[in-house]
């Protein structure tokens, strides 16, 4: 039986889980990875890459500086989460404020220690990185279509801190023989963007009532819902673009089954999102988009899963 302080100590622990969104780190960290296997550096041997001590500080300083601005993000929207996610945020008022400044500058402190030990070029990304962070939770974020655009553009960040490790060294002659690869990258990314722009969009729609009282010049706010389902319309049926790139001009294995699920499952979220005013309408499409999202990553395997099945038969020969 746990006493009273320990008690207390075990529910900050899970309030710090919460506040980092730690669920996500896993999810964060397998996705760079993946990615780094089938979609950044297919020519390379997934062991090798999953042995590479400098790629492991990569993602490690990328996982940590998103927790760190989750942190940052919780510590300005703490007035407007009383109102939005009452429940999480009781949860995470256990945490003082100055704790979770406290942890915010060691997770960031590390994570740019971990860049420098990679490459100045490295210490220079995470560190700009970490500014935007900030200056997007500090003040773009309260804007609208500025904030949504930057939202989902830092989310993607993390993968292009791992494209530039594996082709830094590339010259501007040995770009053109790497044009068609690097065009996947970009529809990949595009895909992704565009999902993440859509899930900010809902999220504004959903936060509605405490971005109104705190200020937040939303797009739903500054216009109206109406204006901003136009723009969520807009941006879904463009996902066509990158899906059509990466189905049709370049092979992405198996992984087209999960692009043609995506074009489905979209074309009834817009069918709902038109239905859709109430809060709890709205996070089941956020939930939706994150679904989306998440099960992507698990999909990247399918672009070729005999990548699996060799490093099976190397475990079980070993």
């Amino acid at each position: 039986m746990l006493s009273r302080q320990h008690r207390l100590l075990v529910m900050k622990i899970v309030s710090l889980f919460s506040v980092v969104r730690g669920y996500n780190i896993p999810i964060i960290i397998l996705a760079q990875y993946l990615s780094a296997i089938f979609i950044l550096a297919p020519e390379k041997r997934a062991l090798d890459i999953l042995l590479d001590f400098y790629l492991f500080l990569i993602v490690f300083a990328s996982a940590i500086t998103i927790a760190s601005g989750y942190i940052i993000n919780n510590f300005y929207d703490s007035q407007k989460d009383l109102i939005n996610r009452p429940n999480k945020s009781m949860l995470d008022r256990l945490v003082s404020q100055k704790t979770k400044l406290t942890v915010y500058f060691s997770l960031n402190f590390l994570a740019v220690l971990m860049a420098s030990i990679v490459s100045w070029r490295a210490f220079l990304f995470f560190s700009a990185y970490i500014f935007l962070i900030w200056f997007y939770s500090h003040k773009i974020k309260k804007y609208p279509i500025v904030g949504n655009l930057t939202a989902a553009f830092m989310a993607v960040i993390p993968f292009f801190a791992i494209l530039l490790y594996f082709y830094n060294s590339i010259s501007f002659e040995e770009i053109e023989n790497h044009r068609s690869h690097f065009a996947v990258i970009l529809a990949h990314a595009m895909f992704l963007f565009l999902l993440l722009l859509i899930r900010e969009m809902i999220k504004d729609l959903e936060n509605l009532k405490g971005d109104l009282a705190n200020d937040y010049h939303t797009i739903p706010i500054t216009y109206n819902e109406r204006v901003s389902k136009q723009i969520i319309s807009v941006l879904t049926f463009l996902t066509i673009i990158p899906v059509y790139i990466l189905v049709n001009i370049y092979d992405v294995g198996y992984m087209d089954i999960y692009f043609y699920v995506c074009f489905i499952v979209l074309l009834f979220f817009l069918l709902y999102l038109w239905r859709s005013n109430s809060k709890q309408q709205f996070l089941l499409l956020h939930n939706v988009l994150k679904f989306l999202i998440v099960s992507g990553v698990f999909c990247i395997v399918l672009i070729n899963p005999s990548v699996l099945w060799h490093g099976s038969e190397l475990i079980s020969n070993y």
